[in-house]
This record gives structure tokens, C-alpha cells and sequence, in this order.
């Protein structure tokens, strides 16, 4: 008896972002597999695949949106379908890794969330995870089998690049972004010729509340230079739309803004269109639906970067070399 040596890709969809799914798939001459995704009356999630997928490689692609446990669990759910079909090998796709902000206990008696999701993950029965720009590199530890970190970086800076000249500042919204600041400013010295200095905010977030934060005043200089605030992620956007009324009192010329992930929880929105910000550049990690998008913000596709990964990985080639390096944290 011979064996076949072939490989196939499937690709599917869990329901938070549907949109980007299929442009990862179109990016790689394919379509989504079909798979049906109801609820029961009790709210309980349904998942069945329409098609075999023994022996294929599989990915499982979900944002994690409000509300993102009813969407860790149906992208959980639908991993624990694929290993009991008998796919070969399974890899779970979080653009937006949920629970990222828990990384770590800050204070007595909490939990670590972020390890606790890499563990549901393997439990479900993922062999590879893939997502971009976790809010600590250290996640990709969590997880005994293979993570693949993809970055934003790249896809951001060559779009604002464009715009920018010599008197940038690059700006982390806190000291614990520096590193990702330099990052950005070596990355728009080496690849489009800019060199821009780094500065960051010096802030006090409040334990009491989620969400909360202060901007305590500005380390750098910044005054009649371009700001370019950077970060992982905009929530409820009060760190960034203070982190702008800070610079602007510093004297900053203007300010501009770009994140990977547009949470744009609660008054997010509200926010970024009243803060003294000239754009804000994120990508579709996360869904931006027609009631959150202003004049303001510019929405960039993260899909090619991750069907570029995708088919790395399937390959067997490097990843790494895809983004420069950059995407070691």
C-alpha cells in the first residue's frame, strides 16, 4: 500500500470577523471551508463541518470582539471539531489574542487569563498558534507548541511613512512601550530614510478601575515636532486621547497616532473624534463596524500579512524573514 504525500489547506471561520477570513483566503487563491456555526435555545454554541477534513492542515480564524467569550469559545469549539475529524494539524488564527492584558498577577489574587487561554487552546486540541502584536511578547510562552507572532509594523509605517519627515518623534503612550517605540524608529530609519527621535508618557494607571489612566507629563522633546503616538491596541482610547493633550501642551506640532488592534470599547469613538489627533492609522484585526469609523481613522488590511504566514508555515519556510525580524518582541 502507498501512501499519499500530498498536503491540503483548509481554511475556516468562526463568526466575529468573517470579512477578514475571506480576504486571507482570496489572498491565497482559496475559499473558506463551510462550516455551520447556531445556537442552541439555552445560548449554547453549535459547530459542525460541513465537508471531511481528514488529514488536512486547518486554520481556525476568529477575532475576539465583544462578546469575546462567546467567541473563544466557538473558535475553541471549533478546534475540538477539527481534532475529532481527524485533521492533521490544527492551528488556531487570533489576530487579537484575547485576554492578552492579563498576563501576569499585578496584584494579589488574580488570575493569569492569558496562560489560562493558551491552555483551553492545547486542551481543545490546537497544534500552532498564530496571531499579531500581543500585548507582551512573553505570551508566546504560554504555549508549549509553536506561535507564530506576526507584526503590524511594516503594513503601519510604510503607510504613514508617506506623510512623515525628518522632525518625527516617536512616542510610546508609557515607559513600558519604549522598546516598541524604537522598533518603529529604526524601522522608518532603515527601510524609508527618517530619523526620528523617541519620547514616551509617563503615566499612572489606577488599580481601583479598568481602563483608567493618567498622563503624569511628557520625557522628550517635542516641541514644534510631528508626534507619532504608537501602540498595540486602543480601547476606551483615554491613554491615547491624553497621552495627545499632553503633547499638545508640550508644544507638539501635531499628532498622529497608530495601533494595531481597534478594540474602540465604550467611549472610545467619542473620543478619538474629539482628541486633537490628525489620524489614526489601525488594521481590521479587530472589525471596525460603520457606526465606530470617522473621517479620522484609516483602516489598513492586516490579511495579506497573515496569508503570507499561512502560506510560510504550510511551506515550511521562515516567518521571521517575512517581517524583517521585526515581529521578535
Amino acid at each position: 500500500m502507498r501512501l499519499p504525500t500530498h498536503k491540503r489547506l483548509m481554511i475556516f471561520s468562526g463568526s466575529a470577523n468573517r470579512g477578514l477570513a475571506e480576504e486571507v483566503a482570496a489572498a491565497l487563491g482559496m475559499k473558506l471551508g463551510e462550516v455551520e456555526v447556531s445556537s442552541f435555545a439555552s445560548s449554547e454554541t453549535y459547530i459542525r463541518f460541513s465537508e471531511s477534513v481528514r488529514g488536512s492542515d486547518a486554520l481556525v480564524i476568529q477575532s475576539h470582539v465583544d462578546p469575546v467569550d462567546h467567541h473563544v469559545m466557538e473558535q475553541l469549539l471549533m478546534i475540538d471539531a477539527l481534532k475529532r475529524a481527524s485533521a492533521k494539524r490544527i492551528t488556531a488564527v487570533a489576530p487579537f489574542y484575547p485576554y492578552s492584558r492579563q498576563d501576569r498577577k499585578a496584584r494579589g489574587r488574580e488570575p493569569i487569563a492569558a496562560k489560562m487561554l493558551a491552555d483551553f487552546y492545547k486542551a481543545a486540541g490546537a497544534d500552532r498558534l498564530l496571531s499579531v502584536d500581543l500585548h507582551t511578547g512573553q505570551i508566546q510562552g504560554f504555549f508549549d507548541a509553536p506561535f507564530d507572532h506576526l507584526t503590524a509594523l511594516p503594513l503601519l509605517a510604510d503607510h504613514l511613512a508617506e506623510s512623515l519627515k525628518d522632525d518625527l518623534v516617536i512616542v510610546s503612550p508609557d515607559a513600558g512601550g519604549v522598546r516598541l517605540a524604537d522598533k518603529w524608529a529604526e524601522y522608518l530609519g532603515d527601510f524609508h530614510g527618517l530619523n526620528g527621535q523617541v519620547a514616551f508618557l509617563h503615566k499612572r494607571r489606577r488599580h481601583e478601575a479598568r481602563n483608567v489612566s493618567e498622563t503624569l507629563r511628557v520625557v522628550g522633546e517635542v516641541k514644534d515636532r510631528v508626534c507619532l503616538m504608537v501602540d498595540d491596541m486602543i480601547d476606551t482610547a483615554g491613554t491615547i486621547t491624553n497621552g495627545a493633550e499632553s503633547l499638545k501642551a508640550a508644544g507638539a506640532a501635531e499628532v498622529l497616532a497608530a495601533a494595531t488592534h481597534p478594540v474602540l470599547s465604550g467611549p472610545g469613538v467619542d473620543r478619538l473624534k474629539n482628541a486633537p489627533i490628525e489620524q489614526v492609522v489601525v488594521t481590521n484585526t479587530l472589525p471596525v463596524p460603520p457606526e465606530k469609523q470617522l473621517d479620522k481613522l484609516m483602516v489598513l488590511s492586516i490579511a495579506p500579512t497573515i496569508a503570507q504566514t499561512i502560506k510560510a508555515v504550510f511551506e515550511e519556510e521562515s516567518v521571521s524573514e517575512l517581517f524583517h525580524g521585526e515581529n521578535q518582541r
